[in-house]
C-alpha cells in the first residue's frame, strides 16, 4: 500500500509547486494568485525506489464557517483524514502568520505524523528563517524551494522512511475510460461528479467558475474502472478575463482531447446556447466519444422539456451519433443509463474493424450510389482498412479520391456507423489516390 502524503497550508505557500515537482507533471494549476486550487488533487510520486500518493489541497482556513473557503476547507479536511502523513507548507519570505498558527492547532490534534516545511527558502540563511516556526510546535523546520527543487529529495527520504515498502506498490494501475465532464459553467459538472463517487469530492456550489483545475479521479463501479475528469466551466471568450481563468480554459480543453469519452453536460432549465454548440464542437473536432446529458430534467415542467428537445433538434444536428440521456444528478436519477452509454460509447471509439468487411461495405455503399464525376472522371474506390481508434479512422484507396464531395464522406460516415453500430463515436474517413506513372509522361 502507498503512503498518502497530503500538503496542507494556508493560500499561495506552494503546495502545488510541491505537488507538480513530486509527481513530475504540470497537472496542478500554478500562479501567484491566492486561493487558485479549490479541489483535492491526487497524483502519483516517486523518490529513487519509493512511491507514494501525493494530496494537493486548497488554501485551508480551519475557522471558516460558510462560503466557498468554507468548502474549500471541508475538502482540506477530508485529505487530512485519509492522510498517512502531513506535510505542512509555510512561505519562509512571509515568516509566521496567525493564519499558520491556528492551522498547526488543527494539526497538533490530528495524530498523524507531520512535517513542517518551509518553502521559498531558496538563496536565505536556513537556520535564521527556521528559527521562528520552532513556535508552531510541530518539530524541526525543513527549510525547501519547491520551485527550485532545493532539498526536496532529502526532505521526501525523511518523510517516507517509517514507511514499509510494500511489493505490490509495483503492480500496474488498473486502465479504463478516460471521461471528462464539459460543459458551461454552473450547470452540475461537479454534482455529477459527486453523485457517481457517493461523496462530495469536488466543491458543487452554486457559483460559476467554482472548479478552476480539471480534477482526475480514479473510479470503480461493478468492476469496471474509470478515471472521472471534473473540469472548469467554458464560457464565451469575449467574457473570459482573469488570467487564471484563461488557464482553467486551457486545461479544459487539454482534458477533453486527452479523454477517451466526453460528457457534455446541458442544463435543462436554460436555453440551449451557442456556446453549448461551441463545446460540442470542439469536442467533435478532437473526435472524441460523446455522451451528451441534459441536467436538472426533474425541475422542469413537460412545456420546458418538449421546448429543450426541440431546440436540440435545431442547433445540434451534428451530434446525431451521440446518445442524449435526461438526468438529475442532484437526486441520482439516469446515473447508471448514463455509464452504461459511456461504456458503449467507449467500446464504439476503441472498436477493431477487419479489411475484408469494411472493404465489403464500401462495394455496396458505392453500388448504392456511386460518388458524382468531377469533369469527365469518376472517383473509383477499391478497398478500405482501419487507420486508427479512438475515434476509428477509415482508410479508403482508390483513384481520383481528392475530388470526393463532403455530402459523399457523410453518406459513407453514415453507412459504416450503422454497419458496425458506432453509437457515440465520430467518425473519420481518409482517402488516398493511388498515383498514376504515367501521368507525367507526355502524350
Amino acid at each position: 500500500m502507498k503512503p498518502t502524503l497530503v500538503l496542507v497550508g494556508r493560500p499561495n505557500v506552494g503546495k502545488s509547486t510541491l505537488f507538480n515537482r513530486l509527481t513530475k507533471t504540470r497537472d496542478a494549476l500554478v500562479a501567484d494568485y491566492s486561493g487558485l486550487t479549490r479541489d483535492r488533487r491526487y497524483g502519483m510520486g516517486r523518490v529513487n525506489e519509493r512511491e507514494f500518493v501525493v494530496v494537493d489541497t486548497a488554501g485551508f482556513d480551519p475557522v471558516a464557517k460558510d462560503g466557498i473557503v468554507h468548502e474549500m476547507a471541508r475538502q482540506a479536511e477530508q485529505a487530512i483524514a485519509e492522510a498517512d502523513a502531513l506535510l505542512f507548507m509555510v512561505d519562509a519570505r512571509s515568516g509566521l502568520t496567525p493564519h499558520d498558527e491556528q492551522i498547526a492547532s488543527r494539526l497538533r490534534r490530528v495524530g498523524r505524523p507531520c512535517y513542517l516545511v518551509v518553502n521559498k527558502a531558496e538563496g536565505m540563511n536556513k537556520p535564521m528563517i527556521a528559527a521562528e516556526f520552532h513556535a508552531l510546535g510541530l518539530g524541526e523546520p525543513l527549510c525547501v524551494s519547491a520551485a527550485h527543487g532545493d532539498s526536496i529529495n532529502a526532505l521526501m527520504e525523511l518523510v517516507l522512511e517509517d514507511f514499509p515498502i510494500d511489493p505490490s506498490d509495483d503492480e500496474p494501475a488498473p486502465k479504463g475510460p478516460r471521461v471528462a465532464i464539459v460543459g458551461r459553467p454552473n450547470v452540475g459538472k461537479s454534482t455529477l461528479v459527486n453523485t457517481l463517487l457517493g461523496e462530495e469530492r469536488v466543491i458543487a456550489f452554486d457559483m460559476p467558475g467554482t472548479t478552476r483545475d480539471a480534477i482526475e479521479i480514479p473510479f470503480d463501479r461493478n468492476g469496471k474502472h474509470y478515471t472521472l475528469i471534473d473540469t472548469a466551466g467554458l464560457r464565451k471568450r469575449g467574457k473570459v478575463f482573469e488570467a487564471v481563468e484563461k488557464f482553467s480554459v486551457i486545461k479544459t480543453l487539454q482534458a477533453v482531447e486527452q479523454c477517451n469519452v466526453a460528457v457534455l453536460v446541458l442544463d435543462a432549465s436554460q436555453d440551449i446556447s451557442d456556446q453549448d454548440a461551441h463545446i460540442a464542437g470542439f469536442v467533435l473536432e478532437a473526435g472524441r466519444a460523446l455522451v451528451v446529458i441534459v441536467n436538472k430534467w426533474d425541475a422542469v415542467d413537460d412545456y420546458r422539456r418538449q421546448r429543450i428537445k426541440d431546440e436540440i433538434a435545431r442547433k445540434l444536428p451534428f451530434l446525431g451519433f451521440a446518445r442524449f440521456l435526461y438526468v438529475s444528478a442532484l437526486r441520482g436519477q439516469g446515473i447508471v443509463p448514463m455509464l452504461k452509454a459511456v461504456d458503449g460509447a467507449y467500446a464504439a471509439a476503441m472498436t477493431k474493424l477487419a479489411t475484408p468487411k469494411l472493404t465489403r461495405l464500401l462495394m455496396d455503399a458505392v453500388m448504392r450510389q456511386q460518388p458524382p464525376r468531377h469533369g469527365g472522371f469518376r472517383p473509383k474506390m477499391r478497398y478500405a482498412h482501419q487507420g486508427g481508434m479512438n475515434p476509428p479512422v477509415i482508410v479508403i484507396h482508390g483513384a481520383s479520391l481528392d475530388h470526393i464531395q463532403p455530402s459523399y464522406v457523410r453518406y459513407l460516415e453514415r453507412c459504416f456507423q450503422e454497419a458496425f453500430h458506432l453509437e457515440g463515436t465520430p467518425l473519420r474517413i481518409q482517402f488516398k489516390s493511388t498515383h498514376n506513372p504515367f501521368a507525367e509522361r507526355d502524350a
